[in-house]
């Protein structure tokens, strides 16, 4: 049954469906795809697009959120604020660059440098693009499987605003945002706070005792143009949290502390043809454990700063260059022991339009760092518009991502081995069609890593010889094909969808937690005009649990339906339910941590 369901689900991708109207805005500028702003169709990468509405409307977990776009799977050691990894075409959080408003939020502390996606309520986001594919050649170490680029909340008028979103549901959850902006003619400033707290549900199902979540976000940017030449910006953000959750050994209520901060000025400065841009930034997490079993490590410390320089130049009508330099250091403290690292990195890009069809881009990258020798990135991408309504893309890049500092300096580091950068090249071909209705588009993708870092524990826990971080043999590959697309049947009805198939493998087999199928279809409706409705259903099939899952762990096949309706109280105001795992689906992502049941919120969002 499940094999003709995804035999059918594959033909019907390829009529016009789609879960974002955004790839209908032809021009629509896009800053993650290349190293200037570009229009979404004229880059070759691949690039989706969330708005605000979306994200405020689709849940507090943005990682959820993302996860129901073509290429994109989400796992949770269990509710909000767990430790969650977002995987774009099967390749974990490791491997996938996060920024908020240009500042670098992966942890250099963390088992490997990533981000923690379950502390990503919906409160701090007010647009995202993923980039997906390697993209070291503009963004340096563990940037092989893409990048995640979120801007906050901004001003959509001139003059002053106030924007507001509460809302209430189950395990008693309840959040507020309110944000609060300026827009002139020489700029604009804006300020958001939010709150979230839950009861939440056990993280483990032998554990009855709830895990709850508490989390509160502020953030902050402007910008001013000082003079007709000279544009100044900050911004800024700061998160404090805690969350609880189930230790693996002793069924210990554990709780973790953590607190972020970031903040980034830069100072873009236009001469003729050129543009200089100068920005500093750094970033700082804490995270502070307690309650936990002996093994655990007891405090973490992240840092980073960053220096860096962009110009960009129009050499003719057709030709844009751009090019820089980045100077950054991080340091790690873990349980009290110190580590750091510096490098330095330059870029350069070319963009230039053959024709008024064709788009073709060229960046390299060269990666210096003080432990390692130089890494070379590459990436080629070209756009072709064959008719007005059709457009094929292709991109060709490599990537590497350096251990982390835990991997070389952790207690799982080992004696006597060095540990060298992961090694990447992938490829990746689509075609887009587009409707005056709709668009249907598919993107074939292979990415391949050698010298995987991967953990080895030759005798077990208890074995007298040492686990720890080894270089392992062989090659790790991730294949697959996206379909998406978008058909509006009427003037108040859309229909949207997406299917990925991913088959990813690395030297011992199937790749844990990657579903093999992942399916998602849905519908809009206007049902007067002030009420409306989605309705949308997930399947997703075919995923191995990782080698620590217990043995009545309950990852595998799952079937999800969300339903929301929305009303205008106002032109202002909007009263919404959401009901997520509307069928109460028993579902597991991460083998031995639950999920959410059926869950039921309403919420209230308005503008002044």
């Amino acid at each position: 049954m499940t094999q003709r369901l995804f035999a059918i689900a594959g033909v019907a991708a390829l009529a016009p469906f789609s879960v974002h109207a955004e790839s209908l805005l032809l021009d629509e500028i896009v800053a993650s795809a290349a190293l200037l702003p570009v229009e979404i169709n004229r880059t070759g990468a691949t690039v989706e697009v969330v708005e605000q509405d979306e994200l405020d409307g689709a849940g507090q977990s943005v990682g959820q959120t993302l996860s129901r776009l073509p290429g994109v799977s989400f796992s949770s050691n269990g509710g909000l604020g767990a430790n969650s990894t977002l995987r774009v075409r099967g390749l974990g959080g490791s491997y996938v660059g996060v920024r908020i408003n240009g500042i670098d939020v992966t942890d250099p502390s963390s088992t490997q440098t990533a981000f923690n996606f379950g502390t990503l309520t919906s409160g701090l986001a007010g647009r995202v693009e993923v980039l997906k594919g390697s993209q070291s050649a503009l963004y340096g170490s563990s940037a092989i499987a893409g990048v995640v680029d979120i801007s906050t909340r901004k001003p959509d008028r001139m003059g002053f605003s106030l924007g507001s979103v509460v809302e209430a549901g189950s395990f008693g959850t309840v959040s507020g945002t309110a944000t609060l902006t300026n827009k002139t003619g020489k700029g604009s400033v804006a300020l958001t706070l939010s709150r979230v707290e839950t009861d939440g549900f056990s993280t483990k199902p032998d554990n009855d005792e709830d895990d709850g979540f508490e989390q509160t976000l502020l953030t902050f940017s402007a910008d001013y143009q000082l003079t007709e030449s000279l544009r100044l910006g900050l911004s800024a953000l700061h998160a404090d949290g805690t969350v609880e959750f189930d230790a693996d050994i002793g069924h210990l209520d554990s709780e973790t502390e953590s607190t972020r901060t970031g903040v980034r000025a830069f100072a873009e400065y236009r001469q003729g043809v050129l543009t200089h841009e100068v920005a500093v930034s750094a970033y700082e997490i804490e995270r502070d454990q307690h309650n936990v079993p002996s093994f655990y490590s007891l405090n973490y410390k992240g840092e980073r700063t960053r220096l860096e320089y962009k110009g960009g130049a129009d050499l003719s009508a057709a030709t844009r260059l751009a090019f820089g330099a980045i100077w950054m250091e991080e340091k790690s403290t873990v349980d009290g022991v110190k580590s750091d690292s510096e490098s330095r990195s330059v870029f350069g890009e070319v963009q230039h339009a053959a024709t008024d069809a064709l788009d073709l881009s060229l960046s390299l990258r060269y990666d210096d760092d003080d432990d390692f020798d130089g890494e070379f990135s590459g990436r080629g991408a070209l756009a072709w518009q064959i008719q007005q309504d059709l457009t094929l893309r292709a991109v060709l890049g490599t990537g590497y991502r350096a251990p982390s500092l835990y991997e070389r300096f952790g207690p799982y580091a080992l004696d006597g081995v060095t540990l060298e950068p992961e090694k990447s090249r992938s490829a990746e071909i689509g075609l887009e069609k587009r409707y005056e209705t709709g668009f249907a588009k598919v993107t074939a993708f292979y990415t391949e890593v050698d010298d995987l870092i991967g953990f080895h524990d030759p005798d077990g826990f208890f074995g007298p010889l040492p686990g720890g971080y080894r270089q392992v043999p062989g090659t790790t590959r991730t294949q697959g094909v996206e379909f998406s697309g978008r058909y509006a049947l009427a003037e108040t009805v859309a229909l949207y969808g997406n299917y990925t198939y991913t088959d990813a493998k690395d030297p011992d087999g199937r790749m844990a937690r990657v579903p093999r199928h992942d399916l998602l279809m849905g519908v809009e409706a206007g049902l007067s005009d002030r009420l409306s409705s989605t309705f949308e259903v997930r399947h997703v099939a075919d995923v191995k649990p990782s080698a620590y899952a217990p043995s009545g762990h309950k990852v595998g096949d799952y079937t999800l339906a969300n339903a929301a309706l929305t009303y205008d109280l106002t032109e202002t105001a909007t009263a919404y339910l959401r009901v997520e795992n509307l069928f109460d689906e028993d579902y597991q992502t991460a083998g031995g941590y639950n999920t959410a049941e059926r869950s039921f919120f309403v919420g209230l969002r308005a503008d002044f």
